[in-house]
C-alpha cells in the first residue's frame, strides 16, 4: 500500500492491528460485528484513496498526507485530497472567504437587479407623468368667441341735405355708448380690392350702372357703391352686402324702393359677372344690423337711406344668386 502501514481505528479511537483486520476479512459477513464491518469499510475506502494518491504521484504531483483519512471527512476535504491538494487551516480559511465572497457577490447582483427594476418602473412613471403634464398644458379651455362688432348701425346714414350746407353723417343714429367705438373704426385702413371682389354693379330696372368700392364708410360712399368689408364675394356662398346714398353723392340708390321680386342685379368682378334675382324689400330701423348677417346660400343685400330727403330709416332689398 505504497509503503504505508495499514492502521484501523475502532469506535473508541484506538488503533486496530492489521492482523485483526486480516482475520476479520477472512470471516464471513455474518460472523462480523457491526464495528468490524465499519472498520472494513473504512479500510476499503482508505485503500482506494491510497491508490488514487499513488496515481497522482506517478503523474508527477507532490502529495503529502500527514494523517490517514478519518471516517467523518467532509466531501470538500475528500475532493481536495483526491485532487492532490493539502488540506491546511489556511486553505480552509480561503475556502470560507471564497464562499463568503460568492455570497456577497450574489447579494450584490440581487440588489443591482432590484435597483434596475426600480429605475425602469420609476422612469416609466416619470414619462407617463411628463406626457400627462404636456397634454394638460396643450389643452386650452374652450372659450366662447366674442362677436366682432362690424357695425352698430346700417351704412349710408346721413343728415337730410339742406341747400347751401354740407351734408354730414347722422351720428345721432348711433347709440351714445357705442359712439367711441364707431369713431375708432372710422379711421381703419380699407384693404385693397382682390380679383374676386366686386368692381361694378348694374341694375337695369332703375338704370343703375356704377363702380363698387371696398368699404362703406362716409368717404367710400362718395365714390360709388360700397361693399361691406368682410361680406361674401360675388358668386360665393354668403351674404354680399352693398350700400349707396339715395339723395346725395350721385343718388345711386334713389329708386331702390321700385325694385320688385324677379328684377335682376348684375355684379361684376375683374374677370366675370354674376346675376342676382330680387326676392324681397323691407324698411327697417338704422340699428337693424342683422340684415347684414351671413347666409348659407349665395345672396345679395342692398341698403340705402329711406325715405327720400328724410333718411331716418333704411330700405333693404334682398336678392339670391341666379343659377348659371
Amino acid at each position: 500500500m505504497g509503503g504505508h502501514e495499514i492502521i484501523g481505528y475502532n469506535h473508541t479511537g484506538k488503533n486496530i492491528p492489521p492482523q485483526e483486520i486480516s482475520l476479520a476479512r477472512r470471516r464471513t459477513a455474518d460472523q462480523l460485528s457491526t464495528e468490524e464491518l465499519r472498520q472494513l469499510l473504512i479500510e476499503r475506502r482508505r485503500e482506494e484513496h491510497e491508490a488514487r494518491l499513488e496515481a497522482y504521484r506517478r503523474t508527477g504531483r507532490v502529495i503529502r498526507v500527514d494523517e490517514p483519512r478519518a471516517a467523518g471527512i467532509s466531501p470538500t476535504q475528500e475532493e481536495d485530497e483526491l485532487t492532490g491538494l493539502e488540506i491546511t487551516p489556511a486553505r480552509r480559511r480561503r475556502n470560507r472567504r471564497k464562499s463568503g465572497l460568492d455570497t456577497f457577490l450574489f447579494a450584490v447582483e440581487i440588489v443591482a437587479i432590484v435597483g434596475l427594476l426600480f429605475i425602469f418602473f420609476n422612469g416609466v412613471s416619470l414619462i407617463r407623468d411628463l406626457n400627462r403634464e404636456v397634454a394638460s398644458a396643450l389643452q386650452q379651455p374652450t372659450v366662447t368667441p366674442t362677436p366682432l362688432i362690424t357695425a352698430v348701425v346700417l351704412p349710408s346714414g346721413h343728415k337730410p341735405p339742406v341747400a347751401g350746407q354740407e351734408v354730414q353723417p347722422n351720428t345721432a343714429e348711433i347709440p351714445e355708448h357705442l359712439r367711441p367705438l364707431m369713431q375708432s373704426y372710422a379711421n381703419l385702413p380699407v384693404p385693397t380690392a382682390g380679383p374676386q371682389q366686386a368692381t361694378r354693379m348694374q341694375i337695369p330696372t332703375i338704370n343703375v350702372d356704377a363702380p363698387v368700392v371696398q368699404g362703406d364708410g362716409w368717404e367710400q360712399l362718395k365714390k360709388g357703391i360700397g361693399q361691406h368689408i368682410g361680406s361674401a364675394d360675388p358668386g360665393n356662398k354668403g351674404n354680399l352686402v352693398v350700400s349707396a346714398h339715395n339723395d346725395v353723392f350721385g343718388q345711386l340708390f334713389k329708386d331702390l324702393d321700385q325694385l320688385k321680386p324677379g328684377d335682376t342685379v348684375v355684379v361684376f368682378t375683374a374677370d366675370r359677372s354674376f346675376t342676382y334675382v330680387v326676392s324681397g324689400t323691407r324698411v327697417v330701423d338704422p340699428t337693424e344690423v342683422s340684415v347684414m348677417d351671413a347666409t348659407e346660400n349665395a345672396s345679395l343685400t342692398l341698403i340705402s337711406c329711406y325715405p327720400y330727403l328724410v333718411d331716418n330709416k333704411r330700405i333693404v332689398v334682398t336678392a339670391v344668386l341666379k343659377e348659371s
